[in-house]
């Protein structure tokens, strides 16, 4: 269940940092509300996610995830540069993710 909830919290989480690239710095009501609205449910679904994982298992995979997955919602959908340099930099996270799961963050 813990590993459920986790995914909850990274969906919400890049639900709303995609929001508040459209919020235009919270001067846009709706993209605004999403915003803090996703922050608050990601930040609550992580909270019971560390009632049985880890925290430090749970905090890479969420930061990890959410962070390869903006990045690629950057370069694919908001016409952010697609480098060789941005390209690694998303597997040299997720390989750090894969890392600590595998060994440090237990």
């Amino acid at each position: 269940m813990g590993y459920l909830t986790l995914s909850g919290a990274i969906l919400a989480e890049v639900l709303a940092t995609t929001s508040m690239k459209y919020s235009d710095g919270f001067s846009k009501l709706w993209p605004s509300v999403a915003t803090a609205l996703g922050y608050g449910i990601a930040f609550v679904l992580l909270a019971q996610t560390l009632k049985t994982v880890s925290v430090g298992t749970a905090y890479a995979i969420w930061a990890g995830a959410g962070t390869a997955v903006i990045a690629a919602i950057g370069m694919v959908f908001l016409g952010e540069a697609v480098t060789a340099a941005r390209v690694i930099g998303v597997l040299l996270v997720i390989a750090g993710v894969v890392v600590l799961n595998l060994g440090g963050a237990h």
